[in-house]
């Protein structure tokens, strides 16, 4: 039987090492014993983007991205967009397992009854201007809660991280509703903890002069669904981003901040934003064809197509479709949805998308559905951010029990001047 090693040969020097290897991996660590000269650094990886490189171990997410597979805790997105809650799935990918009955109901009691965010709060984002950003009043109100719950810093006390997860999946939508009423000048509307998880969301953001707000069941179930499709993506930007603050032991409302500040990016969470400036700027159906050209001949991108994981159909993508027909059916269609679906038939079709791998992602419908229902384009990432919380979460309390983790500190290859002596001023 072959040895679960990897024989690498310096040709410089002619020496052979072997290098265990372990989950189809090899430690870059190892390589440093591949020197020319005893006092070398050692071989290093160069790996911009971290393209090919794994940081961490992770049972949470599961990606085939050449097949189009995305599994939470094994279980088929899928079968949870059609079967399960947003905060079932939350159970689930924090938990490991999906919950009974009573793990269920506890579970939901424990979010529901911290959605109310301190008065403070209130008035330092009453403090943004009329027409600030709600994701960068999203980051700053994040990050000012581990100011309110300074145990928060305890990260190895169980007890502790748990209260500040809980805390924290509930007041996001809390968050994120005031920062949405603010710019539309309207007051603050406060969580009602009969509702779901997603009703109350709406309730906040919708709520105007009736005594009890009842949220549309097909507008629930959808941003139920879409919330999700979006709970976990494995270890992209803002997860990444997440585990790097985190690496310093820092509480998890800052390391959250800094993850929802890497989500704010165009490349990230502002992706679906984007789609829908491509959209209006195709303007009807007939341009279409003429826009693809363009693409083809680099004069324009194609936004909501290719991934960097999926080079297949994105599995997300596909059950949006489905819901954004739901969604229409309330709302009326998006006069856009003929221009995205012509985009996508011919795209399909063109060898030139298909060799390259460039299929509809999650961000190519998600946009339609939320501009169906009424939101902004810059309320986008914070409709993002949101059920990404528990994602962010899960794999940070990850990170905190990983003997293996250290504090993150990636390697460079310095390029620059060897030692040269300072000059003086009158001499330059």
């Amino acid at each position: 039987m072959p040895a679960n090693t990897l024989s690498i040969t310096d040709n410089r020097t002619g020496k052979t090492y072997e290098v265990p290897i372990e989950n189809e991996t090899i430690k870059a660590g190892d390589l440093r014993q591949i020197k020319v000269n005893p006092t070398d650094f050692g071989m290093m990886t160069y790996d911009p983007a971290f393209m090919n490189t794994a940081s961490c171990k992770s049972a949470i997410t599961y990606i085939d991205g050449d097949v189009g597979i995305l599994r939470y805790r094994g279980i088929p997105i899928e079968q949870l967009a059609e079967k399960s809650t947003y905060l079932e799935t939350a159970y689930l990918i924090f938990y490991g397992e999906l919950p009974n009955k009573e793990q269920l109901a506890k579970w939901t009691y424990e979010i529901t009854h911290h959605t109310f965010l301190h008065e403070n709060l209130k008035h330092l984002m009453e403090a943004f201007r009329y027409d600030a950003h709600p994701m960068g009043m999203f980051i700053s109100v994040v990050a000012a809660l581990s100011t309110f719950y300074p145990e928060a810093r305890n990260v190895k006390d169980a007890d502790s991280r748990m209260k500040q997860i809980h805390r924290l999946i509930a007041k996001v939508p809390t968050i994120a509703a005031f920062s949405y009423r603010h710019n539309r000048g309207l007051p603050y509307v406060y969580p009602d903890n009969d509702l779901s998880y997603t009703g109350n969301l709406l309730g906040m953001l919708d709520k105007m002069s009736e005594a009890k707000y009842q949220p549309n069941p097909v507008k629930e179930r959808a941003l139920d669904v879409l919330f999700i499709l979006h709970a976990d993506h494995e270890q992209n930007c803002g997860t990444n981003a997440m585990r790097a603050i985190g690496s310093s032991m820092t509480d998890p409302y800052t390391a959250m901040a800094g993850a929802a500040a890497a989500l704010y990016g165009p490349l990230h969470g502002g992706a679906n934003e984007e789609v829908l400036r491509m959209l209006n700027a195709i303007g009807s159906v007939k341009n279409v064809p003429g826009f693809i050209e363009d693409v083809k001949k680099g004069k324009g991108r194609l936004m909501g197509f290719g991934h960097r994981v999926y080079k297949n159909y994105d599995p997300r993508a596909k059950i949006i479709k489905k819901t954004a027909d739901e969604v229409f059916a309330v709302t009326g269609v998006n006069p856009l949805l003929e221009i995205a679906l012509e985009l996508e038939h011919i795209a399909l079709q063109d060898d030139y998308f298909v060799s390259r791998k460039l299929y509809p992602n999650v961000d190519f419908y998600s946009g339609l559905i939320y501009e169906a229902l009424g939101f902004p384009v810059e309320f986008f990432p914070v409709l993002f951010a949101i059920p990404r919380t528990v994602g962010w979460l899960a794999q940070w309390v990850e990170l905190i029990n990983d003997s293996d983790q250290k504090i993150a500190r990636p390697r460079q290859i310095y390029l620059g001047y060897d030692e040269r002596d300072y000059v003086e001023m009158d001499k330059r």
